[in-house]
């Protein structure tokens, strides 16, 4: 199982989300999207790195993407963004059952929902998403998939309360892992932070989560 620390970054409130990036690099955890967990079936692996910070208020998380084909026709909250060039998050408590997964395409389009596994899930309401502060360096209209060596990035800040945390008294781990996908692209692929070990791809496995440490 991989570990990471989270660590306590309060200036971030202090910037809007584009500059928060830039502290994140600097200050922030950095891990590799790196784990190719089914090369027979889904060989391609672009570039991902992730930054994953706190503050107050909010966790921080600055995905970049390095690759082939770029893709993001779905614009609205709540659609399947999986399908585009994606990013995801998935969490939960330690002792806790349920998790929310996290999903953003490449311009910043957010699908949230929570749950003890792939079916049955909850989806997060649209007017909360909203809550979620975004940065989408492609900008925010959607269009049809692009060929050609692309490099982008998505940062996002989530609010505590959104994945069932009080700010006020959090846990000293998580389990999390975070992925890298594109469903329906010209490469489709399926990369993870934390090892999957299932037959065919299937992010949707807590059992394979790695843990977070919260940094003081």
């Amino acid at each position: 199982m991989k570990t990471l620390e989270i660590p306590y970054l309060p200036e971030l409130d202090l910037l809007n989300i584009e500059n928060a990036a830039t502290l994140m690099e600097e200050k922030a955890s950095r891990n590799s999207i790196d784990t190719l967990n089914w090369p027979q079936e889904f060989a391609y692996h672009p570039i991902t790195v992730f930054d994953i910070a706190r503050s107050d208020e909010y966790i921080y998380v600055s995905f970049f993407v390095r690759g082939n084909f770029l893709r993001a026709v779905t614009y609205k909250d709540n659609e399947y963004v999986y399908t585009d060039s994606c990013v995801e998050f998935f969490v939960r408590k330690e002792d806790d059952e349920h998790y929310y997964n996290l999903e953003f395409n490449c311009i910043g389009t957010a699908y949230a929902a929570y749950g003890t596994g792939r079916h049955g899930r909850t989806l997060l309401p649209v007017e909360e998403l909203k809550r979620i502060k975004r940065y989408a360096s492609p900008g925010n209209r959607p269009f049809e998939e692009m060929e050609g060596l692309f490099s982008w990035e998505v940062v996002v800040a989530i609010p505590y309360d959104l994945i069932g945390l009080d700010k006020h008294n959090l846990p000293d781990s998580l389990r999390a892992n975070f992925y890298k996908c594109a469903d329906a692209s010209s490469l489709p692929h399926y990369l993870s932070w934390n090892p999957i070990q299932t037959e065919h791809p299937d992010f949707h496995r807590p059992e394979f989560f790695g843990r977070m440490m919260i940094g003081k």
